[in-house]
């Protein structure tokens, strides 16, 4: 369950309203429970019977869980009331609030009314109770919204990060490297479909990013997921394909760290930080997407190792890596996941005419809108050969429980990509908003822009603070999925909202394919989909808080 905040009640109308929210999130919680829990537990049919209202509860519960957050960080910048991270945490706060009043916007066509979570006009009479109308309606309006894109004029910030000296060097030390290596690159990645060029790759390696999580005494740096967060965002800022290298490298390390045998420790690990191992990940299926218990993809015992046969889908960087982390059945006799295994198999990187030349394993691409830099295959499998040595920690049946020790990581790295969309798109649509004169002034000067992008500035840092929380919660060792599915839910949605804004503040310019917006957009449409899909991200906060 999201964890209560502190005692309002000597505390500003921003606190005091987010804990009524805090209250009226407890009451959604009982309300949904009642219609979705059997025997105290959440029932897999009823809360998909009753899907809105367990989403709408998990939408809830991130837009409290980032007020709280936007809060606490506000509270350790902010000087005085005027600040812009004061700003924001309030506009947050007070909108979610407002919206209570007619429903949870969950996408753009998808609105759950409040009163399916039990929030009847009644209870929301709460709302009117003083302080909080005159809060409400100086936090969420349109003077706050001009507030906050004069305080970005006058800071040439979306706020502070709220890091600590160390992990502010490395944000600066990236955000260079992706304005001036990265970002110049990105549109001939993008109009081309060209691969990230190796000696873009060799960088990456030399500055530590593919070993950033892994412990020193493999290679690595040994420094936590906040780091991992901080670096991904600023690469992914640049082109998203750059910053999508180091999430096979996460995820192969994460994989090796807690399920590998010494040996494979001693082997890849190393490997894997110096990027002389460009991984891929070998788990979807074309009916196994979401429901990875649902693989197929068969792995038969031989002599010296297994033979893989099947299919696999959306393998990306498939024919440059060299090495599959697999998802494959062992035991067909077993149901569901008990009967899967993870394979560590090395495979030889293929090239433009081959991109799978070993024996028993054939590919094509699948041709994709934007997400380029690594390419996209569909991966059959016929034979393909495994040394003994590559089945991750030496046990059959354990692949599964494998992988789900990797999808927190996974979803908080694929967080920070959509922060790092969201930012880029901004920046593009700040940049634009300045200079394109219309009626004699800067399109940026009109309300309704303004309002834009002081709402894609909240969205930005909420987003921003609930991954950097997100990954706090990870390096502290405790159970994450609840705030890595709120995480990855909130920013893909930023990047996506944020990335669609851009586009409309450029109007006709912002259609045309030479444009670095036109290639955010299509960019950032990905990001709610992979990593297990928004929607699932919402049934797995959904069961988390009716636990």
């Amino acid at each position: 369950m999201v964890r209560p905040s502190v005692d309002p009640a000597t505390s500003s109308p921003a606190h005091q309203t987010l804990a009524l929210l805090e209250r009226l999130l407890e009451r959604a919680r009982e309300h949904v429970a009642a219609r979705c829990q059997r025997e105290g537990r959440p029932d897999e049919a009823l809360l998909t019977t009753h899907q809105l209202a367990g989403h709408g509860l998990a939408q809830l519960a991130l837009q409290v869980e980032a007020g709280r957050q936007l809060l606490a960080w506000a509270d350790r910048l902010a000087a005085g009331p005027e600040d812009l991270e004061r700003r924001i945490a309030e506009a947050w706060v007070a909108r979610t609030a407002l919206e209570l009043r007619t429903g949870l916007t969950l996408s753009a066509v998808e609105l759950v009314p409040a009163a399916e979570l039990g929030l009847t006009p009644e209870v929301l009479a709460a709302l009117d109770a003083p302080p909080l109308p005159a809060f409400l309606a100086r936090a969420g309006g349109v003077a706050a919204d001009d507030a906050i894109v004069a305080q970005i004029e006058a800071t040439s910030t979306l706020g502070r990060r709220g890091l600590d000296e160390a992990l502010s060097a490395v944000q600066a030390q990236f955000a260079r490297f992706a304005t001036e290596r990265i970002a110049p690159l990105a549109p001939f990645i993008h109009r081309h479909n060209a691969l990230v060029p190796p000696e873009l790759i060799r960088e990456l390696a030399d500055l530590g990013v593919f070993g950033l999580t892994v412990p020193e005494e493999y290679g690595g740096s040994g420094l936590g997921k906040l780091a991992m967060v901080v670096v991904t965002e600023e690469l992914t800022r640049g082109a998203i394909g750059v910053g999508s290298l180091g999430t096979r490298s996460e995820i192969a390390a994460e994989l090796v760290l807690h399920g590998g045998l010494p040996e494979q420790k001693a082997y890849w690990l190393p490997r894997l930080a110096r990027a002389e191992a460009l991984p891929t990940a070998a788990f979807t299926e074309p009916n196994a997407g979401s429901d990875l218990a649902a693989v197929q993809t068969r792995a038969i015992p031989v002599e010296g190792g297994w033979r893989i046969y099947g299919r696999k889908t959306w393998m990306t960087h498939g024919a440059r890596a060299n090495l599959l982390t697999l998802l494959a059945r062992t035991d067909p006799d077993q149901p569901g996941h008990r009967g899967l295994s993870l394979f560590l198999a090395p495979k030889t990187p293929g090239d433009e005419t081959t991109p799978f030349p070993d024996p028993g394993i054939s590919g094509s691409e699948i041709p994709v809108l934007g997400y380029r830099g690594l390419r996209e295959y569909d991966v059959s499998f016929d034979g393909f050969f495994v040394p003994a040595a590559g089945l991750l920690g030496g046990r059959t049946g354990q692949g599964f429980r494998h992988l789900m020790a990797t999808m927190e990581s996974a979803r908080i790295q694929t967080a920070a990509r959509g922060v790092g969309v969201a930012q880029a798109a901004f920046e593009e649509a700040w940049r634009y908003a300045q200079a394109r004169i219309q009626f004699g002034r800067p399109i940026g000067h009109f309300p309704r822009i303004r309002a834009k992008l002081a709402r894609a500035t909240v969205l930005i840092q909420a987003a921003r603070q609930l991954t950097y929380a997100a990954a706090r919660r990870k390096e502290s060792g405790q159970r994450c999925d609840l705030e890595a599915g709120m995480a990855k839910l909130a920013a893909t949605r930023a990047a996506w909202e944020v990335a669609d804004t851009a586009l409309q503040i450029h109007g006709g310019l912002g259609y045309a394919e030479e444009t670095p917006v036109s290639r955010l957009f299509l960019d950032a449409r990905v990001l709610p989909i992979f990593e297990g899909t928004n929607e699932i991200q919402a049934q797995i906060i959904a069961r988390r808080l009716l636990e």
